[in-house]
């Protein structure tokens, strides 16, 4: 352009010569500025799509992985429950039969003494009286009028009469020793019913942990199979359990920070205050992080001894003699840094006391409210101790909810990766369908800008074609 503008020419003619000069160049290079530009987008479309195959891959084989990890883990724990759940039949069943047979005995006895007063209480009909047969011949005797017949019939009559009275009382006094009899069988009643209500409850007992076992059992199959219902349900237990471990860490967290507050100021009295160590954390702050770390690490420890927790299954498989020792000894380090923590406490007060006393003695007002912060101050005392020798060992149990953690932590890793890839997957192959269709734009981009050498060049093989059909 500078040359034609040195010659004279003006900008809008030299702008269009060169506009026209590449319109020729990008026409005659068409060809092989296509095959470019399509090669060009193939070959990133294929590279796009070979790094997606990649991802994928990589994706399959960990999805893979964390589906062995969830069996596993879901097999380990559901061989737990069951082997849990047969422990504790196998104590009621052995509790039971114990006692079997003295509840045989008990029952037999009971039994024994139901029957003997039942035979006792069993009512037997009165014999008939022997005289009544001799009233009877008495009775046909014909009296013609003779008053010593007449007599001798109203004797009979009240002899009769008494002896009727008698039969009775006889019956009722026996009617009375049956209902006594009766009465004294619920007694046996009661306690065959007790004994018999235990054993009902006993064998619901073990038919309800029967029924939990099948199902534990067919949840254990399923996973063994490997079944996708399986893995669902693993998935989400192990999301919930993270989640849910992750809340009770940040309140143990929480506490951890309560527990740092109440020893760090009376651990500057031990270990010095004034000097900065790390980030500007000072000596006495380090210490104090440091003893709570020490406690939650014995407590770790501690709950592994019991077999609670299965982080370090070496400490599990230690022999019982040994790891009933540990567990005593990491208890009473426990208890000892309690104890100093409790002491810390106490004296954490008395440096506040101190500290109040000082600013009122600087402010001119220190025996207005010493009386009253004298009656109380045993209060905050006493509950400053009490955190100190408590808060060491809730921190104990933030071994469990550590050990969930760690293991739901790999499940949701996994799933996260495995999202992250497919996600990278797709962007990958969505950017290599972007590049092809960009390429084949490009090329209507290029005839789009030399159209009108395209159009003659089409007229011309039109007119051409035109020639030889008329020929």
């Amino acid at each position: 352009m500078s040359f034609l503008d040195s010659l004279g020419v003006h900008p809008a003619i030299s702008i269009t010569v060169l506009v026209i000069i590449a319109i020729i160049v990008l026409y005659i290079s068409r060809r092989p500025a296509h095959r470019a530009i399509i090669s060009l987008s193939q070959v990133v479309h294929n590279a796009m799509r070979l790094s997606a195959k990649s991802v994928m891959s990589v994706e399959s084989r960990l999805a893979n992985r964390n589906r062995e990890v969830l069996l596993a883990a879901g097999r380990e724990a559901e061989e737990r429950i069951v082997e849990r759940e047969f422990e504790r039949i196998e104590a009621t069943v052995r509790r039971d039969l114990s006692e079997y047979p003295a509840m045989h005995r008990q029952l037999n006895e009971e039994i024994t003494a139901i029957d003997e007063d039942y035979q006792a209480s069993i009512e037997v009909p009165p014999e008939p009286p022997g005289w009544v047969k001799a009233v009877e011949a008495v009775a046909k005797i014909p009296s013609k009028g003779d008053p010593m017949v007449g007599n001798i019939l109203e004797d009979i009559h009240h002899s009769l009469v008494k002896a009727n009275t008698a039969a009775i009382e006889e019956y009722r006094k026996a009617s009375h020793k049956r209902h006594d009899r009766l009465r004294a069988m619920m007694p046996h009643w009661r306690k065959v019913l007790t004994v018999l209500t235990s054993v009902d409850k006993n064998v619901t007992s073990i038919l309800s942990r029967s029924q939990t076992i099948d199902r534990h059992m067919g949840e254990y199959e399923s996973i063994v199979k490997g079944s996708d219902q399986a893995i669902r349900m693993l998935s989400s237990s192990s999301l919930q359990h993270f989640f849910t471990s992750l809340a009770v860490m940040v309140i143990a967290a929480g506490i951890a920070m309560v527990n740092f507050q109440l020893i760090a100021r009376p651990m500057s009295e031990m270990v010095g205050g004034t000097t900065s160590l790390f980030l500007g954390f000072q000596l006495n702050q380090i210490a104090a992080m440091i003893m709570i770390l020490v406690e939650m690490t014995l407590g770790i420890f501690l709950m592994e001894s019991l077999r609670i927790t299965k982080l370090f299954p070496i400490v599990g498989a230690l022999n019982d003699k040994l790891r009933i020792r540990i567990a005593w000894f990491l208890f009473v380090m426990l208890l000892s840094l309690a104890t100093i923590e409790a002491g810390l406490g106490f004296t954490r007060e008395i440096l506040m006391e101190a500290d109040q006393a000082t600013g009122a003695l600087l402010r001119g007002d220190g025996s207005a409210a010493a009386g009253f912060e004298s009656s109380v101050s045993w209060i905050t005392t006493g509950s400053q101790m009490a955190l100190g020798f408590i808060l060491p060992f809730v921190l104990m149990f933030v071994a469990i909810p550590f050990e969930t953690f760690v293991q739901s932590f790999r499940t949701v890793l996994g799933i996260v990766a495995v999202g992250l890839l497919r996600a990278l997957a797709w962007l990958l192959r969505f950017i290599g369908t972007i590049f092809k269709f960009l390429g084949k734009s490009l090329l209507h981009i290029y005839d789009l800008i030399i159209f009108l050498p395209l159009f003659i060049e089409h007229k011309i093989k039109s007119a051409s074609s035109d020639e030889v059909l008329s020929e």
